[in-house]
């Protein structure tokens, strides 16, 4: 059975990287630099990917004028406490095996979830913070960040540096806390799935 997930502790031992890696809505006024943005992309670029097509695509809004428009397409919910971060990105996937092709590349979301992995590990070594969010409108992003059809936009994320719960809405500080996650037990199958 699955213990109450409200512990944050390895059952099996694990680098501390894992476990510290959290999604605050908290961010900070302090401004991201480029390079350790840059930085952060350089360790998404070296995730696995099949036939190394590399699909995945960032497009990222470091500039107030940039963020506002980000915040055009983010739901209500979200943009109360996102608004502050330093740098909001969209993660985005080419659906084809090229640019030049209509055949779909099977992987591509599996690949681009691998390269957001490593962007927020690599944010997380860097004391920075993301906070992925699925709560947007597709279609509107698609268009308003110009993304070209046979591509896809999976997620936004806030980055930046964690800020004071105290900053956030009332109706999340309660919410600013470090998740805990269910039992290997719960999601692992020797041989067959049932």
């Amino acid at each position: 059975m699955s213990k109450e997930f409200t512990e944050r502790k390895a059952d099996y031992p694990i680098d501390d990287i894992y476990i510290n890696r959290w999604s605050p809505r908290a961010f900070s006024d302090k401004k991201v630099e480029k390079e350790t943005l840059f930085s952060v992309f350089e360790a998404a670029r070296w995730a696995p990917s099949a036939a190394n097509k590399q699909p995945w695509r960032f497009v990222y809004a470091m500039n107030e004028e940039d963020r506002d428009t980000f915040l055009t397409f983010i739901n209500d919910g979200n943009t109360s406490w996102c608004k502050k971060a330093p740098v909001l990105i969209a993660i985005v996937a080419n659906k084809r095996w090229s640019e030049d092709s209509n055949d779909i590349n099977p992987t591509h979301a599996f690949d681009t979830g691998a390269a957001w992995g490593f962007l927020a590990l690599e944010a997380n070594r860097k004391g920075l913070v993301t906070h992925a969010m699925g709560g947007f409108n597709r279609e509107k992003a698609k268009e308003v960040l110009q993304i070209p059809d046979g591509h896809e936009v999976f997620a936004m994320v806030a980055l930046g540096y964690h800020g004071d719960t105290e900053s956030l809405p009332e109706s999340l500080q309660q919410r600013e806390k470090k998740s805990g996650r269910h039992t290997i037990d719960t999601f692992i199958h020797e041989g067959l799935y049932s």
